[in-house]
């Protein structure tokens, strides 16, 4: 079993965003889903909805089974690989037959190269139904919004680690988004100056 600190201290605040925009019932595609301790958190704690947990790197698949083997929950999926940028969702075997009321992102977008936002969008823009939501959490830089000094000092370790990596501005990942058919439907402010998103299909025209 991996663990991420950071995941274990906003599991909750992230669960309690969900739970406003969520149904009591629904499927969940998570992309990203990395140690599984979202996945296995949402899971016990949103009954009405079954989880696919994903994620591009191998390694991660046993964490996830791990995470909700520990949990007891009976409401997720076997892992699967999926890399954002193939243009057929999951990477290996069939694809998914059934579109999903919300696909979930966490802490993906800045730790991957830019091209990853489009994969996503057009991606979650496949495979979401038509009322569905693309939730994205993680730091975020904004026009007319000052960064924080913990999220300066972060995107120049991340540059530093990784020229291809880096806090993305909203603005920007807002145009992809829309490119993909999707807009952005609520923004919520969360712990340690994180921001989680929510993203709709474009209204069509009257």
């Amino acid at each position: 079993m991996q663990h991420s600190p950071a995941a274990e201290r906003n599991r909750q605040p992230i669960l309690e965003v969900l739970r406003t925009l969520l149904p009591a019932t629904g499927r969940a595609l998570e992309v990203a889903s990395g140690t599984g301790q979202h996945v296995a958190w949402f899971a016990a704690a949103l009954p009405g909805w079954t989880w696919q947990p994903s994620d591009a790197q191998a390694e991660a698949l046993e964490s996830i089974t791990a995470w909700c083997a520990e949990a007891g929950v009976r409401n997720v999926h076997a892992p699967v690989m999926l890399d954002v940028l193939e243009p057929h969702w999951p990477s290996h075997g069939p694809g998914f037959n059934t579109p999903f009321d919300l696909i979930y992102c966490a802490n993906m977008l800045h730790i991957a190269p830019w091209a990853c936002c489009a994969g996503l969008m057009q991606g979650a823009a496949r495979h979401l139904a038509p009322n569905g939501l693309l939730v994205t959490y993680g730091p975020y830089l904004e026009d007319g919004v000052p960064t924080a000094p913990g999220n300066r000092d972060f995107d120049a370790s991340l540059h530093e680690r990784n020229p291809a990596w880096g806090l993305r501005r909203l603005e920007d990942v807002a145009q992809v988004a829309a490119a993909a058919g999707l807009r952005l439907a609520a923004r919520h402010a969360m712990p340690a100056n994180n921001l989680l998103l929510a993203w709709a299909r474009q209204p069509f025209p009257s």
